[in-house]
């Protein structure tokens, strides 16, 4: 799990932040990345949320 602020995402005076989760497939048990852009505030929510 990995939380990054990106500058090009910083855009005047709104500040995002892109995090990225490793997510296990129930199916084939494979690894998938799965990316979201939001507020920073919001981050540890969605990747505390299954």
């Amino acid at each position: 799990m990995a939380k990054k602020s990106i500058a090009s995402l910083q855009t005047g005076s709104k500040r995002l932040t892109k995090a990225i989760k490793m997510v296990k497939s129930e199916k084939t048990g494979a690894y998938t990345f799965v990316e979201s852009i939001m507020v920073p505030g919001l981050v540890n929510d969605w990747l505390n949320k299954r």
